[in-house]
């Protein structure tokens, strides 16, 4: 930043400012999801930090860096969210079928899967100093969800700290608290975090790789043809289905083995089809059904995969055919 640019937008100049913001945009979204788990309302979160900032430059007073002072502005304008109750309607997306007892009822979370293309820019690493988790780890599901499970000011306070690095002072600055405020909200936080969270995955194949490709591949084709039994047997042994917001959670091969047998009795003679994408640095399909009343194949939702080895150790369901466009993906396809 220099000071002619910063001056610049403060008298008005809209390419001035874009100049001083567009560097932090995707990482900025990036912050609001992990918040807010909803890529929707990051981005919502996005644009009224990027108005309220440049509404308020005059109060910038350069003290903090301006990523400092719009991850500030972000940060409570995503609390704020988090505080209206009816931000979200209590909606469900029901099963189609009758799914066997669970493993376990889950919480109620609402969580959406984030494009990998919107992950475009963002860095591989925070430059903060105390940084305790690579920026892939904290994008994966399973980081994501044990987020939701925090209350949102400890929420807020870890990702600050452990994810993007900044020291406690300038947390509490963020915050409009004190240090000692937020070293015992992360202190909490972390403690529920390693109590929830699952463990690390060790030894998935890389992105994109052959090993990956091969591995998904043949998900897709046992997923599309019904073959359950080849399905279970790519699983790890604790492998989990999940189905947010659905509270139902399946664990073990015998667990998951009922729950698509159910799931693919009703499919009778249709065909499903699975276009492949990305999602939260993870493998993923756009889900389609056949539509019994015209030729083409409907958009019903997304399936995260999360790879272990050779193995798969989990599939998240996302219902909703708006996922599809975020990805890139039609909602109806030729059968």
């Amino acid at each position: 930043m220099t000071t002619s640019t910063l001056t610049r937008a403060r008298a008005g100049d809209e390419q001035a400012f874009r100049d001083l913001t567009e560097a932090y945009r995707r990482e900025l979204q990036v912050h609001c999801y992990r918040i807010l788990g909803s890529v929707q309302d990051a981005e919502d979160a996005l644009q009224e930090t990027l108005l309220s900032a440049w509404r308020g430059l005059d109060g910038y007073e350069e003290r903090a860096s301006i990523r400092a002072w719009l991850y500030k502005i972000a940060t409570n304008r995503c609390l704020n969210v988090l505080r209206d109750s009816s931000r979200r309607p209590e909606e469900r997306r029901p099963l189609t079928f009758e799914p066997p007892e669970p493993t376990r009822h889950g919480e109620f979370l609402w969580l959406e899967p984030y494009p990998d293309a919107l992950l475009e820019g963002v860095p591989d690493a925070a430059p903060g100093p105390d940084v305790r988790y690579e920026t892939h780890e904290t994008i994966a599901l399973a980081f994501v969800t044990a987020l939701q499970r925090l209350p949102p000011r400890q929420r807020a306070v870890l990702v600050l700290r452990d994810v993007l690095g900044f020291r406690a002072a300038e947390v509490a600055t963020i915050l409009d608290t004190t240090e000692t405020s937020v070293n015992s909200a992360l202190q909490r936080a972390r403690a529920t975090l390693d109590a929830s969270a699952p463990p690390r995955r060790e030894g998935a194949p890389l992105p994109s790789s052959s090993a990956e490709r091969e591995l998904v591949g043949r998900f897709a084709d046992a997923f599309v043809n019904g073959r359950v039994e080849q399905i279970v047997a790519l699983l790890t042994d604790d492998a989990w289905v999940t189905m947010p917001p659905e509270p139902f959670e399946y664990q073990g091969m015998a667990a998951i083995d009922e729950f698509f047998k159910r799931a693919f009795a009703v499919r009778g003679a249709r065909t499903d089809r699975l276009m492949p994408t990305r999602a939260n640095g993870q493998p993923a399909f756009g889900h389609y059904i056949a539509d019994t009343h015209a030729p083409v194949v409907r958009g019903v939702g997304v399936i995260v995969l999360t790879l272990e080895g050779d193995r798969i150790a989990q599939l998240t369901r996302f219902g909703g055919a708006a996922l599809l466009a975020r990805f890139g993906l039609p909602r109806t396809l030729p059968r």
